[in-house]
This record gives C-alpha cells, structure tokens and sequence, in this order.
C-alpha cells in the first residue's frame, strides 16, 4: 500500500494538508527538579528557556518507575500489565495487528528516528524506525518528509550518580534530603551528583534546539521535553509512588500550529490536566491527523483528536530484575493511593543493581546499625497492603492516611481503590498470574490474546483471589486451605501468599494442605507452598519444603521464571536455615541456555547473593 493508499482508509481519516513535524527530547530517571518546575537548586537554563515558550504539566506520570517497562508504555499506547511486559527485561508479543506507534507514523509518510535507546519488553513487528542508533537525526530524511524524532539523554541515568571521580558542582550541603532517607554525607553526595548531571543534560538539549533553529525548522516542529520516569534514586526508581513516576513535562507548538493546542494552551504556564506515558502515543498520532487504533488505551492530550481529561493516571511495578513483586498506583490531582499486592515482601529487596549506588548501601547499613528512625527505617521492612497519601500535605509521601483517613480522605481513597480494580478488569491486567504462567498459558501467542479468552485467563477469579489473599482485612486461613485445591492454578497461587502473608498461625492452621501443594503441578504453587512450610512450619518441614525449591531452582530443569522465583523465596528463608545447603546452592546452574538474553544476569547474581547470605 503507497502512502496515498494508507492515508484513504479508515486509519487516516483526521489527516491535515500540513502535518507538523515532532521532537521528543527526553532524559532519564528525573524528577521534576528543574528551575521551571520551582526547584531552586536546580540549574537547568536551557530547559528553563524552553519552559517559558512551553505549556508545562504540573501532574505528568511515568506509568512505570523503572525504563524498559516505561518505554514499554509509551511504544505500545498500552498499560504493559495487559500485554505482558510489566516484569523488568520481560520479553512478549503484541497480538496481531497491534504495532508499536513509529511504525504507525511511518506508513502515513513520517520519518522516523530515534537517537538512540530503544530497551523495550515487547518484541519488535515490522519496520517500526526508519534509523534507531546514535547517528539517528531529522537530517538523514528526505527533507519534504515530516519527521518524528526522539533523541534521549542518558547523563542522567541512575548509573551516572554513581560515577567515581566526579567533581561536584552543586554543594552537599544545600541539597534537600527526602523525610524517608537519612541524611548524611554520602546520601547528600548523591543527590548533589544528580543535581550536576541535570545541568549537564540541560546543556546537551540546548544542543538539539540549536540544531532544529539552524535547520530552519522551530517553526514547523513541535517539541516535547520530558524524563522517562523518576530520580534515579532509591524509593523513586523503582517505586510507583509519586516520587517515582512523576515526571517533568513540557510541551512547544509553534504559531502555525496552535489549532492543535488544547484550549488551556499558553506559552510559559501550566495545566493540572492529568497525562500519562499511555498518552504519548495516541497523542503522537493525534498530532499526525491520524486516528489512534482501537487497542490503544491512552487518551490523546494535543491534537486533532483531544479526549475528554481523565480522573485518574494509573502506575505499576513488577519484578524489578531479579526481585519479585506487584504493586499498583493511582493518583488524582491531589492523592496518590498505593495497592501492595505482595505485602509479605520487604520495599528495599536486595536488587544487585540497585545496590550499587552508595545511598543505598548506606542506608541499609545505617538500618542494621539502629540509626534510622521509624521513617526512615520503613523501607527496610515489610510494607501494609494499602498507602494513601495527600501530595499537598506530605510531598514526600511518609504520612500513610490508610491506617487512619478522615471522612473525605475515605472517600477518595474509596473511589481510587475503585479506579484501581476497575482498570485491572477492563484491561485484563495478567500481571496477576506468575510471570512463568503469563508465557505458558499464551503457548507461543501474545499474552494480550491470552488475556482476552476467559478459558485460559478467569481475570476476574484471579483478581479476586489476589484481594482476598493480600487486603487490607485479614481473611480466615480455612478459606485458603480450601483454596488450595481450586482449578485455577492462579487461585492456588494466590491462596499460598495469602497463608504465607498470614506467618506461622496461618501455615500451622494449613499445614497439611500446604503439605499437599507440595506436590501441586504448578510450580510457582509449590514454591510458595515450601517458602510457607520452611519459614513457620514444623522442624519435619523443612527438608521437604528445601527439596522443592532447590529442585524448582534449577533452570535447566524447570525455567528461569520458576527458577527465580524459587531463589527470592529462598532468598527469604534466611541465612541459618539455607547454611546446610550451601554447597548445593553454589552449584546450580546459572540459568536456562535458551532463555530471553536479557534475563541473563539475574540468576547468577541472586545465587551470588544467597551464597552471601548463609555463608
């Protein structure tokens, strides 16, 4: 089909006679800690400059707090959780028909160039960049073509804070240390260093917008300038809570185009309009005069086909490399409300590249040592099954309005609670399922097409099991242990956690059952059953339970999915009771030969870690 073609059918019908050219200039992990978003120890003049011929969105949220599953959303115009790639370097299908959004703009006449990380959890389809690399640029295209064009600067990586041999600009000693972290010298050092790669960065873009001006094209091109999730510090990276997801946002659109503007459109201020990383690729196309594709789950916020505002912007995490775990998010203008559904698992799980910057070793250090206070020590522990916080009152999201809301705070946590489960059923949320069940029961097809048949996928069973195991009020253990020999694999998966969750009354009140799970034929079933009898079971327990999750820690023999989830639980039984088989968790294998390269480190650093632990 020639473009002509392409721009006749119904994918095409909003096409203008002009289509502006779009630049997407973006950072990462960063806060809006610019002097334009009123941080006055950031110095970020370029960006500042930009600011002020720019709408900017005090309440844009990165959807995920981490980059592959935040590019993963942004790509797709979809909530990773329905297709699949929610888990940190996951690997999956979109369905058939469904295509990453350049793609799109390239078939309608758009060239496109992304200059030059990509790190997606979705498998490519078709021809989605015409260059994606580091010599990647407008310049390369036909010039009578309109161009999209993403350049993306990584100085601001949380591997960049970490940096030795740096020269600090920004002085320690002025730094603002978050209420939940302990302030000191190492800690101030870090946030300082972030500080000077911002000004850095801020220099870089200057470069880009010098380049557009040059070329003649400021006029024609609208631009965007945003990160790709939180800092790149512990408890933002990581982490969905406003701290991790909320990003700076700013949005150009020269005189030319200003009948694609929204109404509240006004160069040098702001909108409280709620957007999102699930936006960006409707709106993308919105801008084309495209029509956005049915799957697409984001509403456009500029152009032709402006949505009505949202209530809500929605977050998730899942497993962060080689750590397991499920939370959901959601805020409004005002509130942020945060659903753990693995509250047995502690925040700060040891995750090897997370440790590699000294904040965090010094933070764990200072905890063992007794030297945090309450605050601070919370990230160290195990977390309650829903945090409500007031963004106004408690910017740094350390007052849990949970525990006690008032009248009004119930009500909004009510209503956001409801947001929450009611976008995992509509979109089919299959980070319900274990990882190694979101790919076994998609057999080969894309997990978003799984999703969609009720035989492979109950949600609403699975969901339901995943509330009554892990909420806020505590369900009898006698409900578990019956649901322990439900159908849905699911459903038993979820009952385990719910009696692991509960501790040692719990396993003793299903003991035999677990006993029985043992023996189940899933896995993930069997591990949580052995976690569960090897951490609060009886001393004849623990052989048993310890035989499982070694046998389930071989990758070669079951998969690295199964596998890593057998060595977190491990990870969890701790140090005294995982010395007896030491030698034989040095010896197991590394991993699965023929698994998703990406996965590749995870297990030989976690075995490295459990090899620490009960030496």
């Amino acid at each position: 089909m020639n473009r002509r073609e392409f721009l006749a059918t119904s994918a095409a019908p909003l096409l203008q006679a002009k289509q502006p050219n779009i630049l997407w200039v973006t950072c990462e992990d960063m806060s809006p800690n610019l002097g334009c978003y009123g941080d006055k120890f950031a110095k970020s003049p370029t960006i500042d400059e930009l600011a002020k011929r720019s709408l900017r969105y005090r309440h844009a949220w990165s959807c995920a707090p981490v980059c592959a599953p935040a590019r993963t959303t942004i790509i797709s115009g979809m909530y990773p959780p329905s297709t699949g790639s929610e888990h940190m370097r996951s690997e999956t299908k979109l369905a058939p028909g469904q295509k990453m959004f350049p793609q799109i703009l390239r078939e309608a006449g758009y060239y496109t160039s992304n200059n030059s990380k990509e790190d997606y959890n979705l498998i490519h389809t078709g021809k989605v960049w015409d260059d994606s690399s580091n010599k990647a640029h407008w310049r390369n295209r036909d010039p009578k073509q309109p161009f999209f064009s993403v350049f993306n600067f990584v100085i601001t990586h949380e591997s960049q804070i970490r940096k030795e041999g740096h020269q600090l600009k920004h002085d320690p000693r002025e730094v603002h240390v978050p209420a939940y972290m302990p302030d000191n010298e190492v800690v101030r050092r870090d946030w300082a260093q972030y500080y000077d790669n911002i000004s850095t960065m801020d220099n870089m873009v200057k470069k880009t917008l010098a380049e557009l001006e040059a070329d003649g094209l400021k006029d024609s091109t609208i631009v965007f300038f945003y990160s790709d999730h939180g800092a790149g510090m512990p408890r933002s990276k990581r982490w969905p809570y406003n701290s991790g997801l909320h990003v700076p946002m700013m949005v150009h659109i020269p005189e030319q185009f200003k009948h694609l503007a929204p109404k509240d459109y006004k160069e040098g201020e702001w909108t409280d309009r709620l957007v999102s990383f699930v936006d960006l690729a409707p709106t993308a196309l919105s801008l084309a005069g495209i029509k956005k594709p049915e799957y697409h789950q984001g509403h456009a916020f500029l152009g032709a086909a402006i949505a009505p505002e949202q209530d809500f912007v929605f977050g998730f995490r899942g497993r962060m490399d080689e750590r397991i775990d499920m939370v959901r998010s959601v805020r409004n203008q005002r509130y942020v409300y945060i659903r753990n559904y693995m509250p047995h698992r502690i925040y700060g799980q040891h995750v090897d590249y997370m440790f590699e910057m000294p904040t965090t070793r010094n933070w764990k250090e200072a905890f063992d040592a007794g030297k945090t206070n309450e605050v601070q020590s919370r990230f160290w522990k195990t977390k309650p099954a829903e945090e409500f916080y007031d963004l106004q009152a408690d910017p740094d999201e350390i007052n849990n309005l949970a525990l006690r809301p008032t009248g009004q705070q119930k009500s909004e946590m009510a209503r956001m609670r409801v947001a929450q489960t009611s976008l995992a059923a509509r979109i089919r949320d299959v980070g319900f399922l274990p990882e190694h069940e979101i790919h076994s029961r998609s057999k080969g097809e894309a997990p978003y097409t799984m999703a969609q048949d009720v035989s492979r996928y109950a949600a609403t069973r699975v969901i339901n099991a995943a509330e009554l195991a892990t909420g806020p009020t505590k369900t009898q253990p006698e409900i578990f242990r019956t649901y322990l020999s439900d159908s849905d694999s699911a459903v038993r998966y979820w009952s385990a956690i719910g009696i692991l969750l509960q501790g040692k009354p719990a396993v003793e009140i299903c003991a035999e059952a677990l006993r029985g799970s043992l023996r189940d034929e899933s896995a993930n079933v069997r591990v949580l059953a052995a976690e569960a009898l090897a951490r609060f079971g009886g001393a004849m327990d623990l052989k048993p339970a310890m035989e499982v999750l070694l046998a389930a820690a071989d990758a070669t023999k079951s998969d690295n999915y199964i596998a890593m989830s057998a060595i977190n639980s491990l990870t969890e039984i701790g140090g005294v009771k995982l010395k007896p088989y030491r030698d034989r968790i040095g010896k197991l294998p590394k991993g699965h030969p023929e698994a998703n390269a990406k996965f590749a480190s995870y297990i030989p650093r976690s075995i490295d870690y459990l090899m620490q632990i009960s030496s």
